[in-house]
């Protein structure tokens, strides 16, 4: 980062700690206070796609863990300790799984060639192109394909959210949360539902 770029940075935070405190004298005492979010919003690490941004809401709303193409892997004992916590003492009601179009880790899982250390990772994405391979392969244009691919990543990630323990457990016993595939467009800014049916995989 540029040394500019880089003092900018905390210009730009005292910038937005005065106008916070200009609006809401009590902002950072509510929020030293503790958190209570609804959401667990599960996505890409890919910088243009700001959770709490694109999604409307404060800090403290939105509970968040973000790897390269949101992927939720069992054997990721972050990512389970995440919704772990988030499910047994922030009580999240929703919890969603975001991908989005051009993502790079989806295209990159999408190609034969040796990515080093991100192999393992994406053969995760690679893992759902073969589950579906029969309606992935049948979308002769190339970017369909791939659009397809990153909702299907979302909707197989959702399944590998509903399928943890502890998701199970708690809506079993209090009826949340909530798991949602959702893609988001940067072209537009805009959210998509992909409407995961929930309670049939659960």
């Amino acid at each position: 980062m540029p040394n500019d770029l880089y003092a900018t940075v905390f210009e730009n935070n005292r910038r937005w700690v005065a106008e916070k405190r200009a609006s809401d004298p009590d902002f950072f005492t509510r929020l030293a206070g503790g958190q209570s979010p609804e959401f667990l919003y599960i996505g890409c690490a890919d910088s243009r796609v700001p959770a709490n941004e694109i999604m409307g809401l404060e800090p403290g709303e939105v509970f968040v863990h973000r790897n390269i193409a949101n992927l939720v892997v069992n054997t990721d004992i972050n990512c389970s300790s995440v919704i772990q916590f988030a499910v047994e003492h922030l009580d999240v009601r929703h919890i969603v799984v975001c991908g989005h179009y051009s993502c790079g880790g989806v295209k990159a899982a999408m190609q034969s060639q040796d990515l080093g250390l991100l192999n393992g990772w994406l053969r995760e994405v690679r893992d759902v192109y073969r589950l579906h391979a029969e309606e992935l392969n049948a979308i002769e244009d190339e970017t369909a394909r791939y659009h397809r691919l990153v909702e299907l990543n979302v909707e197989e990630q959702c399944v590998n959210v509903i399928k943890t323990a502890f998701v199970q457990k708690s809506y079993r016993r209090r009826g949340f949360p909530i798991v949602h595939g959702w893609v988001y467009k940067l072209e537009e800014g805009l959210l998509r539902d992909l409407q995961v049916p929930f309670e049939e995989v659960l």
